[in-house]
């Protein structure tokens, strides 16, 4: 009825590996705060919980047709819908939610950068929570470590019986810290539309681009890291925009005085 084995445990009789359970307890809980934090916007918790039904199928999707494209893999059509089996990728979760606050915004009549604002922390703990998931899935794991010195968790673990960097560790660690920085930030400091959204681009981008170039196991574009191309182009976007919000902020006072 019960077992717990290295990468899954049996519950009546199912296989329910701890990365997908992971993702599912960051999900929830993302979901929580997201209801918690929605009056800083003007939603409500019943706004929320209807988001989530669009976000969170689309976040799935999408990670796992990220991963699918970029892998290097064959995959018959059944088999790109497959995510028991492993193989999924955050940036592609992240473009997914994006789809899915966008057809959400448009369907029911939202401010994009009200609904984005909210759910940039309970995405970050989604991330954070699921990067604890690669420790048991063994992937998301960084350059080999042959200093001895060096190789002792969390700074390394063990893949294979050969040490790598624990680079899933330290972004956990960093979604985890952004995560709570980023709700004393929309509870208690920032109010203007888009800000939030903007920092998480930046925040978030840098954080992966660093990671990224000690990862050992990268999805590859040709010569290109997939996922540290894209975070260039996340900070690019969030630094524009943040200098287009700030300037339009600007004028607007501006023509009030």
């Amino acid at each position: 009825m019960f077992g717990f084995y290295d990468k899954y445990f049996l519950f009546f009789g199912l296989h329910i590996t701890y990365y997908g359970f992971l993702i599912t307890i960051g999900m929830a809980i993302g979901v929580f705060i997201a209801c918690k934090t929605a009056k800083k916007r003007g939603l409500k918790a019943e706004d929320v919980l209807i988001l989530a039904c669009y976000v969170l199928p689309l976040a799935v999707l999408g990670a796992r047709i990220y991963y699918v494209i970029f892998s290097h893999q064959s995959y018959s059509f059944w088999e790109i819908f497959a995510i028991w089996k492993g193989g999924m990728a955050i940036y592609g979760g992240v473009i997914g939610g994006a789809l899915g606050v966008g057809l959400y915004c448009l369907i029911h009549k939202k401010n994009f950068f009200d609904v984005a604002d909210i759910a940039v922390a309970p995405l970050l703990l989604g991330q954070g929570i699921g990067r604890i998931g690669c420790y048991f899935s063994d992937c998301c794991y960084g350059i080999e470590v042959t200093n001895s010195a060096l190789q002792w968790f969390p700074l390394s673990t063990q893949i294979d019986g050969v040490w790598h960097l624990s680079t899933f560790f330290y972004e956990s660690f960093c979604d985890l810290l952004l995560c709570g920085v980023f709700i004393f930030l929309i509870c208690k400091k920032i109010k203007t539309r888009g800000i939030m959204m903007s920092l998480y681009f930046i925040c978030y981008g840098t954080v992966r681009c660093v990671i990224e170039t000690f990862r050992g196991d990268s999805l590859m574009l040709g010569p290109i890291k997939v996922s540290q191309l894209l975070s260039g182009l996340l900070i690019l976007a969030g630094v524009v925009l943040l200098i287009v919000i700030l300037v339009l902020k600007y004028k607007k006072r501006q023509i009030k005085e």
